[in-house]
């Protein structure tokens, strides 16, 4: 099916408010969820294949977050559903005001590769839970999970509700000229440009989730060897193709050397003989692969590991020692490559962070309530962790999105049902009463009434 003809089809399914209900929207939720339960096996092979991710990891990182989210939405579908009364000032006697949640109707889901399965689909349920209709075009480098999903929708969905589109960038463009109630779209801040440009043309209201280069700070009281522990699972967790995986350290220069150490310790016991180990993950391409080594073989000093496998295309976790002049910090690192850096004070922290302004996550680590709370005071910055790293977005109650640079907008839980919808604001008033002072002509009593209404 041609993309504006899928694209009308869907417009007339909504248009005909087969969405709606909260029994039709409670029905297809609960059948995706068995489609995906039954198409989990060749998720799990799809993702190696692309990937090298183990099952573990997928299920940890990706199904198991779906499904999660999944089960919050059918729980609270109902509530997320209903009108929320509000207080009606005593001006606007006698009448009831209420906000209540619409679906925008038509939307469009672009998904990355990096995390292919749970950043196509999760949006993707917050757009059905919402009671929208849903294109979603996922990556054409993840081409395994790609067709898998594609399959896994046309399943659960009939297309006029839920379809998936593949091909690459000459396709994602094809649909961004069409006109959408509502686009959702996950990458890079360069192609976020161009995706807030194409909805600019039908004033299109979009989520953007993006990236920027995440700081870790580690200050003078950090316990060093969690801190260690902590930042090597977050960064190199997929390899370090993740939006919010520790994209650089800045340590107070009194644990550097104490840092490092405990760092290389946990990079060997967590990820020995990487380049052989099956379960570590690869670069999705030969393209990223050779961008990851270019900011190896250009760094200053290479502090541990830096190898790799053309073969498998794999890369070492590796650890730099680092300056802002390297082309290691001049954006998004998106690979297992750790620059190190120092700080003396916090206004060397400030200056350092504000060079790449607006991180999608900052993480802290240090046992000093006034250092944490100055800190998420004065930096700008999507979500974060305290004494850990990237866990913040594995909880629905938390919303999870960037600022500027690195995003507009966020989702998770409740919030995906709230990014998916149009609040309506409605003030219904009774017909058996209508109060004369609104209306002219105007006289001193008339004023004296309004403003005892109104103060």
């Amino acid at each position: 099916m041609q993309i504006e003809e899928l694209i009308k089809k869907q417009k007339e399914f909504f248009e005909q408010g087969k969405t709606l209900s909260y029994k039709t929207r409670k029905n297809i939720l609960q059948g995706f969820r068995k489609a995906i339960l039954k198409y989990e096996p060749k998720l799990y092979e799809a993702l190696y294949k692309d990937l090298n991710k183990s099952e573990t990891e997928s299920f940890m990182c990706e199904i198991g977050l779906v499904l999660s989210d999944l089960n919050y939405q059918i729980k609270h579908l109902k509530k997320n559903m209903k009108k929320q009364h509000k207080k009606t000032p005593l001006a606007q006697f006698k009448g009831k005001s209420y906000i209540e949640p619409s679906p925008y109707g038509n939307t469009l889901i672009i998904a990355p590769w990096n995390y292919p399965v749970l950043l196509s689909l999760e949006p993707l349920v917050g757009a059905i839970a919402a009671g929208n209709t849903v294109i979603l075009k996922p990556s054409e480098y993840s081409v395994e999970t790609s067709a898998v999903l594609k399959d896994l929708i046309s399943e659960a969905f009939p297309e006029e509700y839920a379809a998936v589109v593949l091909g690459d960038a000459a396709v994602a463009a094809e649909l961004l000229d069409n006109e959408f109630d509502y686009i959702f779209f996950t990458g890079g801040t360069k192609i976020g440009q161009k995706v807030a440009l194409a909805a600019s043309k039908y004033l299109t209201p979009m989520t953007l989730e993006l990236g920027g280069k995440s700081p870790v700070i580690v200050d003078h009281t950090a316990k060093i060897d969690l801190a260690a522990k902590r930042i090597v699972f977050g960064k190199f967790l997929n390899a370090g193709q993740t939006c919010v995986a520790p994209d650089y350290i800045l340590v107070h220069e009194s644990k550097k050397e104490e840092l490092i150490q405990a760092l290389t310790n946990w990079i060997k016991k967590l990820y020995p003989n990487s380049l052989e180990n099956s379960s570590y993950v690869k670069m999705i391409n030969e393209r990223h692969f050779n961008r990851i080594l270019n900011y190896i073989n250009t760094a200053n000093k290479v502090i541990y590991g830096g190898n790799s496998s053309v073969n498998t295309l794999k890369i070492e976790p590796t650890l730099l020692e680092s300056n802002l002049d390297e082309l290691v910090m001049q954006e998004e690192i998106f690979g297992p490559v750790l620059p190190i850096l120092t700080y003396k004070s916090k206004e060397d922290l400030l200056t350092t962070i504000r060079k790449h302004p607006n991180p999608l996550a900052l993480y802290i680590f240090s046992t000093k309530k006034k250092n944490i709370d100055w800190i998420t005071a004065h930096i700008q910055f999507g979500g974060g962790c305290v004494n850990d790293t990237i866990i913040h977005l594995a909880t629905n109650e938390l919303p999870f999105g960037g600022v500027r640079q690195s995003g507009i907008g966020s989702y998770h839980g409740k919030k995906s049902f709230e990014t998916f919808s149009h609040y309506k604001s409605v003030l219904s008033k009774a017909n058996w009463i209508d109060l004369p002072i609104r209306y002219t002509p105007y006289t001193k009593k008339k004023r004296k009434l309004i403003q005892f209404f109104m103060k």
